[in-house]
């Protein structure tokens, strides 16, 4: 996958239709979806196949596993795994809400609310032996 490919329109696994690209990031891109079998919208994140070895791989599976044994309200819950057309992906919970990139720097009112969340968060996570890398705030 490149920068500019787009899997819009794809369906993963006879399951996963990926509706509209979300966003962009280091290790993947995420689409919104519908899941066809539970009939309800999820977020997909497909990895760039050609970029992950047999070791990236496993570690991109043990890395779902631990998460989806997460429960909290900040954590986003993980659904799936799978792999099409040799690129994984990670099926997990979609979150609606706005978009954050570009959003500026937070207000002293914003930061001193978040601290409790992200906390919290990090806590469940660590005492099942897994990193949060990216709490949700809502």
């Amino acid at each position: 996958m490149t920068e500019t490919t787009t899997l819009v329109g794809a369906t993963l696994e006879q399951r996963y239709h990926l509706e509209t690209e979300l966003g962009r990031g280091a290790v993947g891109v995420v689409y919104r979806a519908r899941d066809a079998e539970l009939e309800r919208n999820v977020a997909v994140k497909v990895l760039p196949g050609a970029a992950l070895d047999g070791e990236a791989r496993a570690r991109m599976i043990h890395e779902a596993r631990a998460a989806a044994a997460l429960n909290h309200r900040h954590i986003v819950s993980v659904h799936d795994v799978g792999e099409a057309s040799g690129a994984p992906f990670i099926v997990m919970e979609l979150v609606e809400g706005p978009n954050l990139r570009g959003a500026g720097a937070l207000s002293l009112r914003e930061i001193s609310t978040t601290p409790t969340p992200t906390a919290s968060s990090t806590a469940t996570s660590s005492r099942r032996t897994c990193c949060s890398r990216a709490p949700r705030t809502a």
